[in-house]
């Protein structure tokens, strides 16, 4: 072969290593009373960073989901085929406990443990994460009727993943999805138009029309709809108990930005069969029990493409030359860098926490906690993606790279569950109706107090700009950045760091930071954060 086709100056693959060597992550794990569950973590974690992992992982996108209506001689199937490799994914997933194994154990910890085996292992795939998150979210919401709550929850929370369209009670393990919204409303739910009416059995009949409905290909799904009583939430299974398929027919599959591997799809409800959760009139307050867990689960999922953008970032910097060293020396990439690796540890920092919030049952914290860091962690994802991306410069513009699906699928976790609007004004709701939040915030985010004089002056300008009602809601965005940054510092300065936390609030809160990645001030040490992401 001709010389000129050799190949040289190109970052190796990066393979064979632990994702789970992360120190933000250890730490926090040990720190929020998961420790126990390090050994599992890492073996994940190997598993996340081998070959065969990626590979599935790439195979999956570039293999998309098949919706077979009917099958050969005209019968209504609707059924959703995926490579094999997805259930490889699946299968690695469920038998970890990353879905919702953690409301079946007792062990203090249990939810924190399973969210940083989320963390890791949605490094190596996030769409296949969506029904793994369905999954653990759904539990709180069929608690809202104890009797399917007794027949289900075994089998949510069993560690085996049994695919395919059989009856409920007979599998061995169960994957839930979620049927919200509809195409007239969107996240105004309160507007869907989908019909319950009683069957006099005990059962629901449902007629309606779902705009979205995630992993269509679940065992069980959790629905609103409206009853003669108000709007209601229900529970549909795809197969019913006496062996028929319920009547929920999917209509097409989304051709969608990212999150291609997953399937979302349009769902018709033509008679289908439905049992209620909680009474007539309260689905919205039911089916948040839900949705709060999910939201948990956006923040994990920003934050694990945030920690896999900056290690991908910094390696390729660590093997490329350009200019005459390689590019992890350049001053101006190292700052970039180092900027990437504070976006990230801030991500990660807090939604630790929170996932400790839910183990040790902090209510009150968790409610505003998620909600504002939801806005804003997720709003940053996909500025972290792109900035990570454009460290490669055209290699990260490449599909082999493995930086365009990052891209893709960053601005999915900030639109789902409520995009950016309606999150921070879910904040704001929170704080008005319980005003309480705001009190266990600030007990939270004074721990820090005296630690840091820039953390302290941005919880004092914090409290006076929530003192001022006057256009709260036209400042909503700008009120929940705030208090998310400033949760975000708190514990970075009580826990993360000190060359982390130091970059974090002088940057963030000291007025010296510019509009992209990569402006921290002089005087941070970029050598000690960059030294965090090397793997």
């Amino acid at each position: 072969m001709s010389t000129t086709h050799e190949v040289t100056n190109q970052v190796p693959p990066l393979v064979g290593h632990d994702v789970a060597e992360d120190p933000a992550l250890l730490e926090a794990l040990r720190r929020e009373g998961a420790g126990w569950a390090e050994p599992e973590l890492h073996e994940v974690g190997r598993l996340a960073g081998s070959e065969q992992a990626q590979e599935w992982g790439r195979v999956v996108n570039e293999n998309e989901p098949v919706l077979r209506t009917h099958d050969r001689y005209g019968n209504r199937i609707d059924e959703v085929e995926f490579h094999p490799y997805w259930h490889s994914l699946m299968d690695v997933a469920v038998e970890h406990g990353l879905h919702g194994a953690p409301w079946a154990d007792s062990t203090p910890g249990a939810h924190v443990a399973r969210a940083a085996k989320l963390f890791v292992w949605g490094q190596v795939e996030a769409g296949h994460t969506c029904p793994i998150s369905m999954t653990y979210a759904v539990i709180p919401t069929l608690r809202a009727n104890p009797e399917l709550a007794a027949q289900y929850e075994p089998l949510l929370t069993a560690k085996t993943y049994d695919f395919g369209l059989r009856v409920p009670t007979s599998k061995q393990g169960l994957i839930a999805g979620m049927s919200m919204t509809e195409k007239q409303g969107g996240s105004d739910v309160r507007a869907n138009t989908t019909r319950a009416t009683p069957a006099g059995d005990g059962t629901y009949r449902l007629v309606g029309h779902k705009w979205f409905t995630s992993a269509p290909m679940s065992d069980i799904f959790a629905t609103l709809a409206q009853a003669p009583g108000g709007l209601t939430c229900f529970l549909l299974p795809r197969v019913l108990p006496d062996g028929t398929r319920n009547r929920m027919h999917i209509q097409r599959l989304k051709d969608k930005l990212g999150n291609r591997s997953n399937a979302s799809a349009e769902l018709e409800y033509d008679e289908a069969v439905g049992w209620r959760l909680g009474e007539e009139g309260e689905g919205v307050k039911v089916i948040l029990r839900m949705v709060n867990n999910t939201r948990l689960d956006c923040l994990l999922g920003s934050a694990a493409g945030m920690r896999f953008g900056a290690v991908q970032a910094i390696r390729h910097a660590r093997h490329r030359s350009a200019f005459g060293s390689v590019l992890v020396e350049k001053p101006l990439m190292r700052n970039v860098l180092a900027d990437l690796v504070v976006e990230s540890e801030a991500a990660t920092v807090v939604a630790m926490r929170l996932a400790g919030a839910t183990d040790r049952g902090e209510e009150i914290l968790r409610r505003i906690g998620l909600a504002v860091s939801k806005y804003w962690v997720c709003k940053r994802a996909p500025v972290h993606a792109a900035e990570a991306l454009e460290c490669f410069g055209g290699n990260g513009y490449i599909e082999d790279s493995g930086m365009p699906r990052l891209y893709r699928e960053a601005p999915l976790q900030s639109i789902w569950e409520g995009s950016g609007n309606v999150a921070a004004l879910d904040a704001l709701r929170a704080m008005a109706r319980q005003p309480e939040t705001v009190e266990a915030f600030f007990t939270e985010v004074e721990r820090a107090s005296g630690a840091d004089a820039r953390l302290d002056d941005a919880i004092e300008g914090l409290r006076k700009e929530l003192s001022n009602l006057e256009d709260m809601e036209f400042r909503a965005r700008r009120v929940v950045e705030s208090m998310a940054m400033v949760l975000q510092g708190s514990l970075l300065v009580q826990h993360g760091a000190p060359s982390v936390a130091d970059a974090f609030c002088a940057s963030r809160f000291a007025g010296d930071w510019g509009v992209a990645l990569g402006t921290l001030p002089s005087g941070v040490d970029t050598k000690a954060i960059i030294e965090r992401a090397l793997v």
